[in-house]
């Protein structure tokens, strides 16, 4: 991109991207505004809900998911979408003395697919530069109290990985079946800003 529209924000700078295409002859607005409302239409945190089910349900998907989520999506007939295959996507799993948490510090990268428009609060930098400074304060903010003896690790997405927190199956849970399963896990609890 040249110099004199690298200041600019980056929704005019996507703007200017469409035009140049519009203009090259390579695609219409009309397209354009297509290939999003697709994406976006499909984009849902019951997305990432289902996946999660599955790995609470089924230990071999767990380690496939947490060895190369990416090809583990494709079982569920799930991908990154929006043509964004070459993002990598990876997710970590919460246990009893770990906690996952998910950042982008320099913008707002997120696994739209998996998890719906990302919330406002995601974007904002009071979020972006305190979760990273104080994990366990910022969570206390979401009303997530963890033991002191819990890990927080906070994972810093970037154009080129994604991540998705694994949350812990609910205690009590054995009995429901993975679409029961699914309806208790929370784009925050993907997030990690919630348990589940």
């Amino acid at each position: 991109m040249s110099g004199d529209h690298a200041s600019l924000p980056v929704a005019a700078r996507v703007r200017r991207l469409e035009e140049r295409l519009i203009e090259a002859g390579l695609t219409t607005d009309a397209e354009l505004d297509s290939a999003v409302a697709n994406f976006l239409d499909n984009a849902s945190p019951t997305n990432g809900a289902r996946v999660v089910a599955r790995a609470w349900t089924d230990d071999g998907f767990r380690a496939r998911l947490l060895a190369d989520a990416n090809s583990a999506l494709h079982e569920l007939g799930l991908s990154m979408g929006g043509g964004l295959q070459d993002q990598r996507l990876k997710v970590v799993e919460n246990t009893p003395t770990s906690h996952n948490v998910i950042v982008c510090t320099l913008c707002s990268c997120y696994p739209l697919a998996l998890l719906g428009p990302s919330p406002s609060w995601y974007k904002y930098e009071a979020y972006r530069s305190g979760v990273v400074r104080d994990p366990r304060g910022v969570l206390a903010e979401f009303g997530l109290h963890l033991d002191q003896d819990v890990n927080i690790t906070v994972w810093d997405s970037s154009a080129e990985t994604r991540y998705m927190v694994l949350p812990r199956r609910p205690d009590g849970t054995e009995d429901r079946g993975e679409a029961q399963l699914a309806e208790l896990v929370t784009r925050e609890g993907l997030i990690g800003t919630a348990a589940v």
